[in-house]
């Protein structure tokens, strides 16, 4: 352990040295590298975690950097997927960390592999459909799940623990948020950082033993209108099908399985059935549009304000429109079935 390095935290009496040591041999699973997913990494890494897997589906663009604070206009331009360039920022923060980066989409054919050997589940995506993904895993597999969501200039967070707390899904049930996004409604920056902040801190209690000082409330806040409110953590919801009769429906089911409109812009997510060939498929859509074609993605615009984004893994971007309706017929007519 680099004594100097963790020296001030070190001296904050609820860690000490036993508390760092514990940091030193931890492993934390965050699911989404945007604006909550950097800051939370960021903090862990600097707090000498051991071991940090990033997964996230997306790659960088210039409307990230406003609050996505490991992105660099380089990044942008390049078109690097989020979980690559996080792990390039986060290994010159910290080289003694081990960082994995994960380009891929999170489903539930992948959260057991991707759980495996991690103490801690941290949510830095911006999708529901997602989140019940990482409640269902989180439940099913026994790993605390620290929540967090930031629109506008609104926050909200908690920290669920198997066996000790209801889960998301007894909070918030299928349909209950009110649809709001950082597209539709924006977000402000420190929003974000304060969010992320107290979902690490929750983080680091749980990882260095410090559990009676966990929250224990579902806690939102506005930083606009200068309000907050704290709803305890009681009683699971009767009948919950994530951990109550373990029925896991995102996991076992088809509800994970939907076409997703991406938050930030307006874009609709399809799956491919299969994995993409990048270069076969560069030379094939090159032949009907203006392609740009890196290791990682190909972007290709065909028609005006609308662009078709292949990743390996076999997801596709239909960017330009949020209506479901006409991004598939851009999927169909170029991609297929």
């Amino acid at each position: 352990m680099n004594d100097e390095r963790y020296s001030r935290q070190v001296l904050f009496s609820p860690i000490g040295r036993d508390g760092q040591e514990k940091l030193n041999e931890s492993s934390v699973l965050i699911i989404g590298a945007g604006a909550l997913g950097t800051v939370v990494a960021n903090h862990l890494v600097r707090a000498g975690v051991g071991k940090i897997r990033i997964v996230d589906r997306d790659y960088v663009e210039p409307s990230n950097l406003q609050r996505q604070m490991l992105y660099t206009e380089e990044d942008a331009s390049r078109m690097l997927p989020k979980a690559v360039a996080a792990k390039q920022r986060l290994s010159v923060i910290n080289s003694s960390v081990e960082v994995e980066a994960h380009v891929m989409d999170v489903t539930a054919e992948q959260m057991e592999k991707l759980t495996t050997g991690v103490d801690i589940i941290i949510d830095g995506t911006d999708n529901f459909s997602t989140r019940y993904i990482i409640n269902d895993a989180s439940f099913k597999y026994n790993i605390p799940f620290s929540y967090g969501g930031a629109v506008s200039s609104r926050g909200m967070t908690a920290f669920f623990v198997p066996g000790k707390t209801p889960c998301l899904r007894c909070i918030i049930p299928d349909g209950a948020g009110n649809g709001q996004t950082c597209d539709t409604a924006g977000v402000i920056a420190p929003v974000v950082d304060m969010v992320a902040s107290l979902q690490v801190t929750e983080a680091i209690k749980w990882l260095t033993d410090n559990k009676g000082a966990l929250r224990n409330d579902l806690y939102s806040f506005d930083l606009w209108k200068n309000t907050q409110f704290s709803m305890k953590l009681s009683n699971p919801r009767k009948q919950c099908t994530t951990c109550q009769t373990k029925e896991y429906p995102y996991l076992s089911g088809e509800a994970g399985k939907v076409q997703q409109v991406l938050c930030g812009r307006d874009t609709i997510q399809f799956h491919h059935r299969h994995a993409f060939d990048l270069e076969e498929w560069a030379n094939t859509l090159g032949k009907v549009a203006e392609v740009k074609h890196t290791p990682f993605l190909i972007k290709a615009e065909i028609d005006d304000g609308i662009h078709l984004v292949l990743f390996s893994d076999g997801r596709v971007l239909v960017q330009g429109t949020t209506e479901v309706a006409k991004a598939r017929s851009y999927y169909d007519r170029f991609i297929g079935s």
